[in-house]
């Protein structure tokens, strides 16, 4: 049985509708579905700017608009080939600099004799996203020595929420991203240890771009998403929905290990719950679900049916779906007498409502969040 993902409407007019189509479309003779198919024809520039806007907040410019520019060339119009090939030549020269510069950072790393594991950044290969999430064992003292020395970086101010997770932020001169670093810790508060900081021995070396980068496993990439969008943000990026699908599909997933690695974290039906939301998606737009084992299914917290669009993102219910999810990591924790982590994860709820306060008072969670 489908269940429906986003209760936005489906018409074609929509710029989600229509970028989801061009990830997503099943036709095998590259057209898209007819009604976003006919749209194509009558898509003005502020629709195309809307489209473009979406795209970049959602990390999927080059994904998206290669298929729109093949659609429109086929088309033979010349004006809207014009407008995507002009932001692809843009995204491909900013994507370009910044790989660049990642890939001098890791040697750099390297010549230091440091750990460095690229996170989420490189899933979205050929996008990339806004900033550059990097994992180290490092102690946070020689991190910033180091930054300082060999590239003159800037150490950003901490959020309360920052200090939590252990993330520090640096700016380094010629790169626009911010170089977002988690240091020893994951999770919304830093309170997962073990698995953090075996996330480097797990890596898998990747080429892009004629360079080798280490990545997290694919196990480690559903959970580090996770742990992103189902317990920290609640909402997913479409390129989430795209990485996670294809990582499903190509067999790369040990589901068996996914399962025993996110239970010892508290965090199962959680990640079952994350799956299933992405394969609802998939389905809706492409006419098939991921083939998900059944325990995955059966396991998740709660389905694609839930989860609504608003502002630009497909959003995850706080109340109560993901307060069932907070709680059941709690009480993994302390079974586990992680007491200390537990504790951390307990300042949870409060900085949640400072965020919101600070939100609602000055129109920002700045400095809390």
């Amino acid at each position: 049985m489908t269940r429906t993902t986003t209760s936005s409407s489906s018409s074609a007019n929509q710029p989600v509708t229509l970028l989801s189509e061009l990830l997503l479309s099943p036709r095998t003779d590259g057209a898209l579905h007819p009604s976003a198919e006919a749209h194509l024809g009558t898509l003005s520039r502020k629709e195309f700017d809307e489209m473009v806007a979406l795209a970049e907040s959602n990390h999927v410019v080059m994904r998206a608009f290669q298929v729109l520019l093949d659609r429109l060339i086929a088309r033979e119009d010349p004006e809207r080939t014009d407008w995507t090939a002009a932001v692809l030549d843009k995204e491909k020269q900013r994507i370009a600099r910044a790989v660049e510069h990642l890939h001098i950072l890791c040697r750099t790393f390297e010549e230091e004799g440091l750990d460095l594991t690229v996170i989420k950044s490189l899933d979205h290969w050929p996008d990339l996203g806004s900033d550059l999430d990097l994992y180290t064992n490092t102690q946070p003292q020689a991190l910033s020595e180091m930054l300082l020395r060999r590239f003159k970086a800037q150490l950003h101010s901490r959020s309360w929420g920052d200090r939590l997770a252990c993330k520090w932020n640096f700016s380094i001169p010629g790169l626009p991203e911010l170089l977002e670093f988690h240091v020893r810790r994951l999770g919304q508060t830093g309170e997962l240890v073990s698995f953090a900081r075996q996330l480097p021995g797990r890596a898998r070396v990747v080429n892009i771009a004629d360079q080798d980068f280490r990545v997290p496993c694919p196990v480690d990439r559903v959970l580090i998403s996770t742990l992103q969008r189902m317990y920290r943000h609640f909402y997913f990026r479409l390129s989430d929905l795209i990485n996670s699908a294809n990582l499903v599909t190509s067999g790369a997933l040990d589901f068996d290990q996914l399962r025993l690695t996110a239970e010892r974290a508290g965090i199962w039906k959680g990640t079952a719950a994350y799956l299933v939301i992405v394969s609802d998606y998939v389905q809706q737009y492409s006419g098939t679900a991921l083939p998900l084992p059944e325990a995955v299914v059966r396991e998740a917290a709660f389905c694609g049916g839930h989860a609504y669009f608003k502002r630009g993102f497909l959003r995850v219910p706080i109340m109560p779906q993901s307060i069932r999810l907070y709680r059941a990591q709690m009480g993994e924790l302390l079974r586990q007498r992680e007491f200390h982590n537990s504790a951390r994860l307990g300042l949870l709820p409060w900085l949640a409502t400072a965020a919101a306060m600070g939100q609602k008072l000055t129109g920002s969670d700045k400095g809390i969040w």
